[in-house]
This record gives C-alpha cells, structure tokens and sequence, in this order.
C-alpha cells in the first residue's frame, strides 16, 4: 500500500530553510516622514478651523450676556454666561427681562415659523422625492418616442437661474388666491426639479434589467416594478435626495419672502431675518440672532451629522461630481 505525499509548495521550502538558517523577515518600514503629507494636514486643520470657528462664535454670543457683550468683543468665550437669548427667542421671557439683558425688545414667534418650516419641508420632499423618481424611472428605464429628445430639454432647466421662474409663479400664485398661505409656498416646488431628476436618472442607468425583465414575464406593470423593484433597489441615492431636498427647502429665504408677507405663513428663516430688521432698543439683539441661527440650523447639522457620510458615498456612485 503506498501513500501519497501531498505537494510543497516552493514557498513553504523558503519558509523552511530561513527557520533552520534562523533568519526572520525584516520588517516593513515604517511611512517616512513626508513634507507633502504634513502640507495637506496643516491645509485640511486650516480648513476644518475656518469652517467651525464661525459656528464656535456664533454658540459664544448666543450664550453672552447682551448688555456686557461689548465690554469684551474680544473674548473667546461667553461674557457673563447665560441662557436668556434662547429664553427670548423660544418666548419664554418678558420684554422688560431682554431689554435688561441687552436685548433690543424684538419679539418673534418662533413655534409658528418652526412648525410652518416643518410642514413647507417634509411636504416638499415627499412630493419632489416622489415625482421625480417617478420621472427619472420614465426617462431611464422606459422606451418611448422622443424620450431623450424630451429629456435634453427638461435637462435644459438647469441653466435657467431659479430666480428668472420667480416672477411668473408669483404671478401664477397671485391668480390663485394663495398668497400668504403654505400652499403658496409649497406648490411651484412640490413636484420636480431638473436636477433632482437627472440624479436619480444617472443611478437608475445602471440598474441591472434581469430582474425587472423577469417582473415583467411574470406580469408585473410599470407600476408595480417602480414601486416593488426600483425603489428598495435605489433607497440609498432616494434617500439622499431627500435630505438635499429637506436642507434645501428648509434653507429657503427668498420664495418664501416673495409669497409669505404675513406672520401666519413665515418660515424659520425668513422669520430670523424679520427679527434681524427689528430694532425697537436701538440695535440689534446679537445673542437673540445667534441663539435663534442656532436653533433654526439645529435640525441641518442633524441631518447631516447622521446621514453625511450616505450622501457624500451616493453622489459618488451616481458618478456626478
């Protein structure tokens, strides 16, 4: 009976022969130092220090005391700390208590332009999510005649300056009765935007088409293969515009400045811009803008402290840049 050996490899007989000579693998360098690595670590701190520092003294005003403020512009930190400029703009203190403070006496309502904020945003990012992964399926996905004829010119918007639609929609809004309403302000945004479009598009290309073709064998409609195939296949670049939809209508100023004149239809933002303007105390209320900026921008960094990552990864694979 004879048994067979299994095969060496050569680099097990290496191996072998440095253990018995008693060599060792020499081991691996270590990165040497680089005057290019530390340029770009000292230009990406510099960077990182001039994007934070604005939002570092904005918080540091918001928690200064008004009236002691300007005895030292210098400080790197809160003058006299207090909480009084949130208390002002939540409504929760008295004009007689913002006046002592430094505040100018400026009152705002800031529960109405939130919740009118959250309404305008979350309305307008399901309807825009919606419609257009509806129409960048039509464009990608479908056959028809002239579709790429039809998409060259819809792909035409982007070069049109969004402040050129603003005339015809206020007038369009004017006819409808809606000014100073949040239909308003929702409508002439709520179903799609060429880029929206175009970006959902560019990921649906390269969609693999085995599968929706074995839907369709198997019967499914248009509809049926949008909604069960398409969507769970595309949540990733869906989502992401989503939340640049929701910054975006959320970070709104001049639409809603055109249509919201009075204070039942103001968002956060342009009520933060009203409450700017007022100056009953002769100037403005520094630590109440401040507090109110933060709040009003409080939901954004949210936003993008958890899902940063996600849209930064699906802007890439959808291969725009």
């Amino acid at each position: 009976m004879t048994s067979h050996n299994p095969p060496v490899s050569i680099e097990a007989l290496d191996a072998h022969d440095d253990i018995q000579h008693g060599s060792h693998p020499e081991p691996k360098e270590g990165r040497r130092f680089s005057w290019g690595r530390l340029f770009v670590w000292v230009v990406a701190i510099g960077f990182m220090f001039v994007t934070l520092f604005p939002f570092y003294w904005m918080a540091r005003t918001a928690f200064s005391n008004g009236a002691l403020l300007a005895t030292e512009p210098g400080s790197l930190l809160p003058v006299d700390p207090t909480l009084g400029a949130f208390k002002r703009v939540l409504g929760l203190g008295t004009i007689e208590q913002a006046q002592a403070e430094g505040g100018s006496g400026a009152s705002v309502n800031f529960w109405l332009a939130l919740r009118n904020s959250i309404i305008i945003a979350t309305t307008v990012t399901i309807g825009q999510t919606l419609f257009c992964a509806m129409s960048a399926y039509a464009f990608s996905r479908l056959q028809w005649p002239g579709r790429d004829v039809v998409f060259g010119v819809f792909l035409a918007a982007l070069f049109v300056p969004p402040i050129f639609t603003s005339l015809p929609n206020f007038i369009l809004m004017n006819n409808l009765g809606l000014l100073n309403t949040l239909p308003g302000i929702i409508l002439p945004t709520l179903f799609m935007t060429p880029f929206a479009v175009f970006f959902l598009r560019q990921f649906f290309l390269g969609l693999s088409r085995e599968v929706e073709e074995a839907a369709k064998i198997d019967g499914a409609g248009n509809f049926r293969i949008f909604f069960r195939l398409i969507v769970p296949m595309s949540a990733a670049p869906i989502t992401t515009l989503a939340i640049l939809t929701f910054i975006n209508t959320w970070n709104d100023y001049l639409w809603p400045l055109l249509i919201a004149r009075d204070e039942s239809a103001q968002t956060l933002i342009l009520a933060l811009g009203i409450f700017r303007s007022q100056t009953p105390g002769g100037s403005p209320d520094w630590p109440g803008l401040m507090a109110m900026t933060l709040l009003a921008a409080l939901p954004i960094i949210i936003l993008f402290i958890i899902f940063g990552r996600r849209v930064v990864n699906s802007i890439q694979f959808s291969g725009i840049k």
